[in-house]
């Protein structure tokens, strides 16, 4: 039977969109966060909608990193040295996903979401959400040499072979220069990337929750949930404080703290943080587009007046604490880059655990219990595929039927 109540855990992209989607099916949604509205990955990222770079994390190119390299905090992928057993498994896991034959199988699953992840976004507009989704000019990717840019040009083609539709032109670091005058001389290659969009996430997923809230849907922040208990008939969800919401579904989407409570049904997945950072800036001497430069792993976003730089990822507690190493990084990698821009302005510092799996596919359907469910996993892609997944688990949950696009994401894989 269709479920006429659902309490979603985690209020980011990925479980408030699930939480609109089983509105539109006609179920009564709570939405629960142990902090508040986009209070983990959602609020402070690059804010891309970008299908053709919504590839899988682990990759062959990820192996030659080398031990130093990670180990340094002005890498642009660190591991903080210390003592972690979780972790360790989960980098071994990550390291044997870093293959091409695994890359391409988990790239035909996620080509099979990219095609239909803006439609999502489409749909959430048509039914009320203010918030817009931008599609102006390409994107630039930028590069110091046209030898760096080889392997994204490569990889792009290899989004193709899976069945997207990619759009891009190659240019010179002039032709780069003169669609961007705010790159330096540094920038020899660069790729303009069409057909992609952005938004400003925070206010977006602001949108989003203002949406599930007109509609009826109820919405609780400081409600750190430590259980869900299969009751037979309905779900309970227990709250560190006491809460006990009760419904006949839950949907976990809780970001990098979704292993404890999805483990006890049957998700033996980890779901690893992997900390981004960002920070905001004049946009004087920044990109006047949405810009990334691939090597640095560095990205500018324009949202309204200022421009958002974003990058890097940390292997590290979800509750740890910020490293502020990291967000110098951050402007030390871009400011060679961009010499018109002063990043001593910088304001609105953040740090963000994604919730990263080690074979870079999302957890996205039922457990095993019938009334548990999951929304999760989706790394650095929670913004460009939290509205389609939110579609597909609603269907399924309302539906009793697993899309096909939902296979390879299954939470018990």
């Amino acid at each position: 039977m269709s479920p006429r109540s659902a309490v979603v855990v985690g209020a980011g992209m990925a479980g408030l969109a699930g939480a609109w989607f089983l509105q539109e099916a006609g179920v009564e949604v709570t939405v629960v966060d142990r902090r508040c509205v986009a209070g983990g990955a959602s609020w402070g990222n690059a804010g891309w909608l970008a299908p053709a770079l919504t590839v899988p994390l682990p990759e062959p190119g990820a192996l030659r990193l080398g031990l130093r390299t990670l180990l340094s905090p002005s890498s642009p992928v660190y591991i903080p040295p210390r003592a972690d057993l979780r972790l360790a498994r989960f980098l071994v896991s990550f390291g044997r996903n870093c293959t091409s034959r695994r890359w391409r199988v988990s790239m035909s699953a996620l080509a099979a979401l990219n095609r239909g992840s803006l439609a999502a976004y489409d749909e959430l507009a048509e039914g009320g959400v203010e918030e817009p989704a931008r599609a102006g000019e390409p994107c630039l990717v930028a590069f110091t040499s046209q030898a760096s840019r080889e392997p994204f040009v490569e990889e792009l083609e290899a989004v193709r072979a899976a069945g997207q539709q990619v759009d891009y032109d190659l240019l010179t670091g002039a032709e780069a220069r003169a669609d961007e005058p705010a790159l330096s001389e540094r920038i020899d290659a660069a790729v303009r990337l069409r057909g992609q969009r952005h938004l400003n996430p925070g206010a977006y997923v602001g949108a989003l929750a203002d949406a599930v809230r007109h509609r009826g849907g109820k919405l609780l922040g400081g409600v750190a949930v430590n259980r869900v208990r299969d009751l037979g008939s309905e779900v309970a969800v227990l709250g560190a404080e006491g809460t006990e919401l009760r419904a006949d579904v839950a949907v976990l989407a809780a970001g990098a703290w979704l292993n404890p409570l999805a483990a006890p049904f049957g998700v033996r997945v980890p779901v690893q943080s992997g900390r981004g950072y960002s920070f905001t800036m004049p946009a004087e001497g920044l990109p006047s587009r949405p810009t990334y430069f691939a090597g640095q792993r560095v990205v500018c976003t324009p949202l309204g007046d200022g421009v958002r730089v974003a990058g890097m990822m940390e292997f590290t507690g979800p509750d740890r604490p910020v490293d502020p190493r990291r967000v110098q990084a951050v402007a030390d990698a871009a400011r060679p880059l961009l010499p018109g821009a002063d990043f001593s302005r910088r304001t609105e510092e953040w740090a963000g655990p994604r919730p990263c799996t080690a074979d870079g596919l999302p957890l996205v359907g039922p457990t095993r219990s019938p009334r548990v469910h999951v929304c999760g996993g989706h790394g650095m892609w929670g913004i460009a595929l939290g509205p389609l997944s939110g579609r597909l688990l609603a269907e399924s949950i309302v539906t009793g039927r697993l899309p096909a696009e939902l296979g390879p994401l299954h939470p018990l894989r």
